[in-house]
């Protein structure tokens, strides 16, 4: 070939690559799954769906009748709360990733920041990425679902003892200061400090669970016992309610692990078949440990199995397979029985409905145990090729959100117990939050 025919082929290229780069944009242009929308729509409302009326009614049920209505009024309340400043600033200091590098520790490596405060930016045709193509107000709702579920779990440490008013002020500054920090450490991407480690969290073992179960041991230590507590019988008054929350927790779970997928695939479907296995095994696994130990098994032990599996699959349902998932629930349930019944006991904390027996070490248990079943050699889908050093990295994980979250949350509350006092006084919780702090009564009989 000729230096001229070069020439003409050169020309020729110059004018036909332009154009064909530009089909090539337009042809991988995002453009919206409605597949993935749909999917994830419905994911939302099912983890919604978990707080109220789920966890609301699972709380609800296992306080004394005098405190049902202010546990589930503190429920709505955080929900309404965490809501707003979800909008206002949490979504942008959880995801925002200005700043950040792979590889690279920084400010943003701990918290984003304000670029998208008040959700600026977004309008209806704005899509959350190249590759999750669904709409960003989805994923923002989403997401505010798993901030308002957190710090509702907590209630659970220190009900029928807690200020309303106070309440209110330290999820709003827990919410600030702990929650969205570990979440945007987790989950934000390359740059983010425990995404960098290789931590793997599939859809919250860290960020809520162990995260809220914390809180929820320091809350209840920092406040202190319930009066009369261990030697007055405090019974849940309706264990009715207590199996509904929780049959309703189970059906939400769904969303909560399989919508971490972020779309309507295999990833999902093998999130929702280990969640089920997994919350199957814990359910038995908590059941035989207390027949075994207490001579009957009980309603309210089943429900808290139930939920104890579902705590401890939660950041391995992205990359466990079925029989990991078996073993991840059997060894939840019968922990999450130990540490709620013979540890509680033996330490003397008052953790009224086990927010840290259950959620705190069935996270820890899942968060581990992660390291081990993500693993193709042991059946996982993770690409784990080491298993003893990503035991390591998820240890790590753990222990980091167990020291900042214990020391963030027990200097909030020790400041808030200055400021305004935390407790109610001994006669109104003797009369009953119901009455006391909402002038109203769960049962008019």
């Amino acid at each position: 070939m000729t230096l001229r025919k070069f020439a003409g082929l050169g020309a020729l290229l110059s004018v036909v690559m332009p154009g064909l780069a530009m089909a090539a944009d337009e042809v991988a242009a995002p453009v919206l799954n409605s597949g993935d929308t749909a999917w994830m729509l419905t994911a939302t409302a099912l983890v919604l769906f978990m707080t109220i009326p789920g966890l609301a009614l699972f709380y609800g049920g296992m306080v004394r009748s005098k405190n049902l209505l202010s546990v589930m009024m503190q429920c709505f309340a955080i929900t309404g709360l965490i809501s707003i400043l979800w909008v206002i600033y949490g979504y942008s200091i959880t995801f925002d990733t200005t700043g950040m590098e792979e590889g690279v520790t920084n400010f943003n490596s701990f918290i984003g920041g304000f670029g998208k405060a008040f959700l600026a930016g977004l309008t209806p045709a704005s899509l959350t990425s190249s590759t999750a193509l669904f709409p960003e107000a989805v994923f923002i709702t989403f997401q505010m679902t798993f901030a308002i579920i957190t710090p509702a779990l907590i209630v659970g440490a220190f009900a029928e003892r807690m200020k309303f008013s106070a309440m209110l002020i330290f999820m709003g500054v827990w919410f600030t200061l702990v929650y969205a920090p570990i979440a945007h450490m987790v989950w934000s991407g390359p740059g983010g400090l425990m995404w960098d480690w290789g931590v793997l969290d599939f859809a919250g073992g860290t960020v809520v669970h162990i995260n809220a179960g914390i809180a929820g041991l320091v809350a209840c230590i920092v406040l202190g016992k319930r009066k009369g507590y261990p030697t007055t019988p405090m019974a849940p008054h309706n264990l009715g309610y207590t199996l509904v929350g929780a049959a309703m927790l189970w059906i939400g779970w769904f969303g909560f692990n399989a919508g971490s997928a972020a779309a309507a695939n295999g990833t999902a479907g093998m999130a929702m078949l280990v969640t089920q296995i997994a919350t199957a095994a814990a359910a038995l696994g908590w059941m035989f440990a207390e027949w075994i130990t207490h001579g009957k098994p009980s309603a309210l032990g089943i429900a808290s199995g139930v939920v104890a599996g579902l705590v401890a699959i939660t950041p391995a349902a992205g990359t466990v397979g079925p029989m990991g998932a078996i073993v991840i629930g059997l060894s939840a349930g019968v922990i999450c029985f130990l540490c709620a019944t013979a540890l509680k006991r033996k330490l003397g904390y008052d953790d009224s409905l086990d927010a840290f027996g259950v959620h705190g070490i069935g996270g820890i248990v899942g968060a581990i145990l992660t390291g081990v079943f993500a693993a193709p050699a042991v059946g996982g889908f993770g690409a784990v090729t080491d298993i003893g050093a990503q035991v390591w990295i998820q240890f790590k994980g753990v222990a980091f959100t167990v020291v900042y979250t214990a020391v963030v949350t027990f200097i909030i509350l020790k400041v808030l117990d200055a400021v305004m006092g935390l407790r109610v006084n001994d006669e109104e919780e003797a009369v009953g939050l119901d009455l006391a702090l909402h002038n109203e009564r769960g049962y008019n009989l």
